[in-house]
């Protein structure tokens, strides 16, 4: 497997090469040359896919060597709603109208009873295209060793699924969705899990998709954490670069900018939405985050305040690891965790519960 992906990676270096000299090229010559020129970039796209496919399959057989000692895990595949209307210029097509199929992670601990009721907890990955990978090793290690029940989807828009999947993109609209299918689906097929303990975490992207889930369905969570999470993405336009404002700008997601359509861009903040809290709220900043400004939470820090709003937070100050602080495999961040994790407890009622730092390193680390 590790050749095969070598292959491809020199494979898109020289496809690379080839588009890089394309502008002399049309210079010199026509409309074959510019044609041939958008074959090889289709090409180098196509092998990119590809190359994410092949990481996704490794990093899948890492998942039980790193975790299969403490949980059974699964990766299980269901629907969430239709692509958007934009992304189904055929509305009379075959198959047009279908609901997205996407995967999720399963994790459940190997000496859970299941005769009894138990909690689970909903961890959407971060990033605007990423997905979950074995960075969330030692986080999934702690949730086991708590008694949680864990689903992780592979929300539209994730890596490692295609060219096609990865175009459903559509970030803090139908991937909220999604998240909250992959909640319902545990429920109606794991008859041991406790629907009045359902809790939902998750950090960057996922903090926001977290914070839509709780706003749109605050029936159906007990309890949440948002780690530094996008929640101004009108302010997140000013201060990141154009490239990453084409991510929501091409004709497949939004489709505009937020020049063009600053409604839709609000309408998928957490900030301009948070009059819709009603669920039990933990959020966590850092002020030297290199993602995520600190000046994005503080405002929904601020939109919650002055909604009257019942939540609790805490804004870190230049803590050590930026935008992953509490994630990283420090003592710092392990007592960040069990600050979460208690918040989580609370609300939750896990059969093991933390109580000190000490039993979160011996659950994450071997």
């Amino acid at each position: 497997m590790k050749s095969s992906a070598l292959l491809l990676r020199t494979l898109c270096f020289w496809t690379l090469l080839a588009v890089l000299a394309a502008p002399d090229t049309l210079a010199q010559s026509g409309e074959e040359d510019r044609d041939a020129v958008q074959e090889l970039q289709r090409q180098f796209e196509n092998l990119r896919h590809r190359m994410d496919r092949l990481d996704k399959a490794v990093d899948d057989v890492l998942w039980f060597q790193r975790v299969g000692d403490v949980a059974h895990i699964d990766k299980v595949q269901l629907t969430g709603p239709p692509p958007s209307k934009q992304q189904q210029p055929n509305s009379t097509a075959q198959g047009a109208g279908n609901p997205v199929r996407f995967n999720s992670y399963v994790f459940i601990p190997r000496d859970l009873d299941r005769s009894g009721k138990h909690p689970l907890l909903v961890l959407p990955h971060g990033g605007v295209h990423s997905n979950f990978n074995t960075f969330y090793t030692h986080i999934i290690r702690e949730l086991i060793a708590q008694g949680y029940v864990v689903v992780a989807p592979e929300y539209r828009g994730s890596t490692g699924y295609g060219g096609r999947f990865y175009r459903l993109i559509d970030y803090g609209g139908l991937e909220v969705e999604d998240v909250f299918a992959a909640r319902n689906f545990m429920l109606d097929n794991y008859d041991y899990l406790d629907p009045g303990r359902v809790g939902i975490l998750g950090w960057s992207h996922g903090g926001l998709i977290t914070l839509m889930n709780i706003f749109n369905h605050p029936e159906a969570y007990q309890a949440a954490f948002s780690g530094v999470p996008v929640s101004d993405l009108i302010a997140r336009m000013g201060y990141k670069t154009q490239r990453y404002r084409e991510l929501y700008s091409v004709d497949y997601h939004i489709g505009k900018s937020a020049y063009e359509n600053v409604e839709e861009y609000k309408k998928r903040s957490p900030a301009w939405n948070a009059d819709k809290l009603q669920t039990p709220l933990l959020i966590y900043t850092n002020t030297n985050d290199e993602d995520v400004n600190v000046l994005e939470v503080e405002h929904l820090i601020k939109s919650l305040k002055a909604a009257d709003k019942d939540f609790e937070y805490e804004i870190f100050e230049d803590q050590p690891g930026g935008h992953a602080f509490d994630r990283i495999d420090t003592k710092a961040a392990r007592q960040a965790r069990l600050r979460i994790y208690q918040f989580l407890a609370g609300r939750l009622n896990p059969s093991k519960p933390f109580s000190s730092v000490e039993e979160v390193s011996r659950a994450g680390y071997r």
